[in-house]
């Protein structure tokens, strides 16, 4: 019992000062005994063993007054890599990082059909030429985190993809059957608030990211945690009904907000209205420049629905952080300073409102981090990533 315990606290011990390394980048012995409050012989063990495990590494800092240098430790991030998944309706973005997050490689396949063996078999084959790719690396690709854009169960199961028109799948197991390798499988909204959370918002408890392309996900965190429900499906707030007499939805219902406060919503409105079909970004950045009156009007009311949703948010959950996941807002200057003129609640209240920076990225970095944390085996992880950079190759 008592061997069960030493290892129990040993392990315990270890993940908080590899997660402390991380945090900090570069950091000393001594300022890792004064931080965790561990004895200096308790961090030089652990220290030892992350050391001889291929995990971190030591490096001379430079070092101006007399006497010796002090010796920092910091994250051996090529020792292996996390590969991060987001599967969409009409394509599959492949992410691959480092273990402090930097994107190295990036893949966009574009999907020709929904049908799922075809699909798994197309993501086996992706998966093991990653594995092949950095097979040279102590660890190679360390786990794989895939984000679907519908409702998973607790246990990773998929409940429903609207889309794609999927009930009911086990990808996780049947990727882990033929792959040798551990596969974790998220709501693509979870993994964009948990890429908010990880590497832009530390320090924020309360969180909520919302993902606004295909159709509107949810993803929030409660005291850093993410909140699933009891089945794992809390978060489809884009199906809640704000007309009750408005346009049929996918799931069943009537007027639900993704119908009218989405990005594709809000494209395919607009391509019928101007009788453009396949309106880019670009194209709508031009016409909000040229200040189009039909682009105008119809921002106006895509401003206004999304502000309704957002409300009804902020008085159920009282959130501290609010990111608004979205290229579309981009384009328009003036979005964040009325959206936030909407946001009139005197009952409930938020603290902070921004557009993410990751934009589509958002689910494949999460799925990284993700990856990354079930790895390491640490309690929180908080990453830095000056500028990220993907170099997506069409396939």
């Amino acid at each position: 019992m008592e061997l069960g315990v030493g290892a129990y606290l040993k392990k315990i011990n270890k993940s908080l000062v590899l997660s402390k390394i991380i945090k900090h980048e570069m950091i000393s012995r001594a300022e890792l005994s004064n931080i965790t409050k561990l004895t200096k012989a308790t961090i030089s063990s652990q220290v030892s063993d992350l050391l001889e495990d291929g995990l971190i590494i030591e490096t001379e800092q430079e070092y101006n007054s007399v006497g010796r240098k002090p010796i920092m430790l910091s994250l051996r991030q090529n020792a292996g890599y996390a590969l991060g998944i987001d599967l969409d309706y009409q394509n599959i973005t492949f992410t691959v990082s480092d273990l402090k997050g930097n994107p190295v490689h990036s893949d966009h396949v574009e999907l020709e059909n929904s049908n799922y063996d075809e699909i798994l078999h197309l993501l086996i084959a992706q998966i093991r030429g990653y594995q092949e790719k950095f097979t040279d690396s102590c660890f190679g690709i360390v786990g794989v985190s895939i984000g679907v854009h519908g409702t998973v169960k607790n246990d990773e199961t998929i409940s429903f993809v609207p889309q794609h028109k999927w009930y009911n799948k086990d990808l996780k197991r049947d990727l882990e059957k033929i792959l040798n390798t551990v596969v974790y499988v998220e709501n693509n909204a979870n993994l964009c608030s948990f890429a908010e959370k990880v590497y832009n918002f530390h320090q924020s408890k309360n969180l909520i990211s919302i993902s606004m392309y295909s159709g509107i996900g949810i993803g929030f965190l409660i005291n850093g945690e993410l909140v699933k429900g009891y089945h794992g499906y809390a978060g489809e707030m884009g199906h809640m009904i704000i007309n009750p007499n408005g346009k049929p939805c996918n799931c069943g219902n009537f007027g639900c907000w993704e119908l009218y406060a989405s990005e594709v919503s809000f494209i395919n409105g607009l391509s019928e209205k101007l009788n453009k079909p396949k309106l880019s970004y670009e194209d709508i950045e031009n016409l909000v420049i040229e200040r189009n009156p039909t682009v105008m009007e119809q921002i106006d009311k895509f401003i206004k629905n999304v502000s309704i949703g957002l409300n009804n948010i902020i008085n159920i959950l009282n959130p501290e952080t609010l990111v608004l996941n979205s290229e579309l807002l981009k384009l328009f200057p003036e979005a964040m300073s009325l959206i936030k003129s909407n946001l009139k609640a005197s009952i409930s209240n938020y603290k902070e409102i921004y557009i993410s920076d990751f934009g589509t990225n958002a689910c494949v970095m999460g799925a990284c981090a993700l990856a990354i944390k079930n790895f390491l085996d640490i309690p929180e992880l908080s990453l830095s990533v000056d500028q990220v950079e993907f170099y997506n190759q069409v396939i």
